[in-house]
């Protein structure tokens, strides 16, 4: 699929949602979990708090969605994918998560693509968050 990109200076940023091309986008924004997650040792022996978004570009294909869930990405599955991830325990660092959660959405082969953005809340005193950023694409 060739989705249409937006580009400003040497960043180029996907479209999520886009009539011309058939794309959905679905969302979760601010999820905020207990996680196992960090490199120092204060950080493995304590949960910390950490912020999730998921964003999705999904393919609508020529199948109306008729008000049926099955005909659409369930955002519910989607959380509990992520909560699995969380519960399958402690993870160095955001960027592992961050893959993690990305591979999870991009199973469905009608996700195009994924944004996943993850956050610490509780690192820097003076900052309200810590963490990265990442998109990924469907191969299939």
């Amino acid at each position: 699929m060739d989705a249409k990109r937006i580009t400003a200076g040497n960043v180029t940023q996907l479209k999520m949602a886009d009539a011309g091309r058939s794309l959905r986008h679905v969302f979760i924004r601010d999820f905020v979990v207990d996680c196992l997650i960090g490199i120092h040792e204060h950080e493995r022996n304590g949960l910390q708090r950490v912020q999730i978004n998921l964003d999705l570009a999904v393919s609508e294909d020529e199948n109306p969605v008729n008000d049926d869930i099955r005909n659409v990405i369930c955002y519910e599955n989607l959380a509990d994918g992520i909560m699995a991830i969380i519960d399958g325990g402690h993870v160095n660092l955001v960027e592992t998560l961050a893959e993690a959660i990305a591979c999870m959405a991009l199973e469905d082969p009608r996700v195009y693509s994924a944004r996943v953005r993850i956050e610490k809340l509780d690192i820097i005193e003076k900052a309200a968050s810590v963490g990265v950023e990442i998109e990924r694409y469907n191969q299939v």
